[in-house]
């Protein structure tokens, strides 16, 4: 079965015709560039059976000839796109099932759905190609420029797609880390056929939430938090081009959940293999995770406090000032984010990393002969007993106590939601539903206190010197919601600690 696999990076069309000239192409290219224009028409049915199955059929023109491709299964992990190819070439514009079959098309497409098969999209664009010699690897390098385009609308294509001839998938990232050198670029996490489906269906682009993995009882340890860690990294990704563009703070909050998540994952993995790259990777992820708090934190202030304030009182004048300073302080945070250079290290700390998932600590993990509900049962134990013990005397904790009693809910949260499929579903959603109202408190609590701070700098600008009475109010309103979320955090605390554990027996 023919496996495509294949790296694709989105970059501005200046980029795209700088890189085209630049000595790394031109010095490691084994052939002179060829220029076609390649017409795709995309099929499905109208219920779009083929897209709900991960499946693509199109019709592909390159000069006077005709290709019939279907692509399906696969998989991405951090940027690489792993998908089956089935390709046969037909006389012209017009599907054709009526010559000798490649044995999977006829599974994959049974007779019912080939009658019902209609366009429903184009992809119309220019393809500079080249194989590259790279490391002992062979590798197309394609630089793609158009559009996608439906009946009634359109949207650009400008991609650079790396496709593994001969080598190791890791190969295409080392050329994509030199290629980082020259310009920069974006981790495409979609195939041109996922975003002519966007077009076709009128999706606007939306922050992507954490997926939850199927994973068996007897699966291999090393499989499985491989499986996890990349299907984390995909978390990551999907968000960051959404988080440097978007005006919505969603994206933001996604990224950070996904660099929480994986964080926590690879403490666990150190715990059972230590690995000094991987320490490392640990305290760069976290580095990023600070970048991208400080604008989180300037977000839930004026969400949840000064916008609530407003609704009461919107004739304060003083308000309305601190609502500006704030919005100029998370701006400045923000430009912090989106700086080319942060931009440009963001990407290539994925890359980093993703190489690093391919080297050898995974065959030294593997040795470790652990089945994956065992561990996940002896981890889950050893989080909760510390949650409860972060908890114990309650009523006496200050609020870095509370912050680190939230610190870790999260852990023993996100490792549950990581081995949730290995277990019942019933008493999995009772835990979880009272393990999160205990954590949602403690987050509105850590998100008064960091309020506090962020009231303290504010009260230093210039400019807000003559609304200390405002700043005075909105400390006041603070600590009466910090008092009420104390009572339901003790409320919350007594409900999880009388349920049983969703993975004993």
């Amino acid at each position: 079965m023919p496996i495509e696999i294949e790296l694709k990076l989105r970059l501005a069309p200046e980029q795209l015709a700088k890189l085209k000239r630049h000595a790394l192409i031109k010095s490691h290219q084994l052939t002179r560039p060829v220029t076609r224009r390649l017409y795709n028409i995309y099929f499905d049915t109208p219920r779009l059976d083929l897209q709900h199955s991960g499946m693509a059929l199109r019709l592909r023109r390159s000069g006077v000839k005709w290709l019939q491709t279907l692509k399906g299964g696969g998989s991405v992990q951090g940027g690489l796109h792993q998908r089956n190819e089935w390709e046969m070439p037909v006389q012209g514009p017009a599907l054709d099932f009526s010559v000798p079959q490649i044995a999977e098309w006829k599974d994959l497409l049974p007779r019912h759905l080939r009658k019902k098969l209609q366009p429903v999209f184009v992809t119309d664009f220019s393809r500079n190609s080249r194989i590259m010699s790279w490391q002992g690897a062979e590798i197309e390098l394609c630089m793609d420029h158009g559009e996608i385009s439906t009946e009634h609308l359109h949207t650009p294509i400008c991609e650079l797609e790396l496709e593994l001839k001969s080598g190791e998938p890791q190969q295409l990232l080392e050329l994509a880390l030199a290629i980082l050198d020259v310009v920069p670029f974006e981790l495409e996490s979609i195939s041109k056929a996922e975003q002519g489906y966007r077009l076709f269906l009128g999706n606007t682009e939306q922050a992507v939430k954490a997926s939850q993995l199927m994973l068996e009882k007897h699966d291999k340890l090393s499989t499985v938090m491989q499986s996890l860690i990349w299907s984390v990294l995909q978390h990551l990704q999907r968000n960051v081009r959404g988080a440097m563009a978007s005006e919505d703070a969603e994206y933001l909050h996604q990224m950070r959940v996904a660099l929480r998540r994986l964080r926590v994952l690879l403490r666990v993995v150190e715990n059972v293999c230590e690995d000094e790259k991987l320490s490392r990777f640990r305290a760069e992820f976290a580095e990023l995770g600070v970048v991208l708090g400080k604008i989180r934190e300037w977000d839930v202030f004026m969400a949840e406090t000064l916008r609530a304030m407003h609704e009461n009182l919107p004739a304060d004048a003083g308000l309305q000032s601190l609502m500006t300073a704030s919005d100029q302080q998370r701006d400045a945070c923000y430009r912090l984010l989106n700086n080319d250079v942060q931009a440009r290290e963001m990407q290539r700390l994925m890359l980093r990393f993703s190489i690093w998932m391919s080297s050898p600590y995974w065959q030294q993990f593997a040795q470790v002969e652990l089945q994956a509900r065992n561990f996940s049962s002896s981890c889950l134990t050893r989080l909760a007993r510390r949650f409860e013990r972060s908890a114990e005397n309650l009523h006496d904790l200050d609020v870095v106590k509370l912050h680190a009693m939230r610190i870790q809910a999260k852990k023993l949260r996100y490792c549950a939601d990581f081995f949730a499929t290995l277990y019942g579903k019933q008493k999995f959603r009772i835990y979880m539903a009272a393990l999160s109202k205990a954590q949602d408190r403690l987050g509105q609590i850590h998100d008064d206190a960091v309020a506090q701070h962020l009231l303290d700098e504010l009260s230093a600008i210039p400019a807000l010197t003559g609304h200390q009475d405002t700043i005075a109010l909105t400390r006041g309103w603070i600590v009466h919601d910090l008092s009420g979320q104390f009572a339901m955090l003790d409320e919350a605390m007594r409900k999880f600690q009388g349920l049983q554990s969703f993975w004993e027996k």
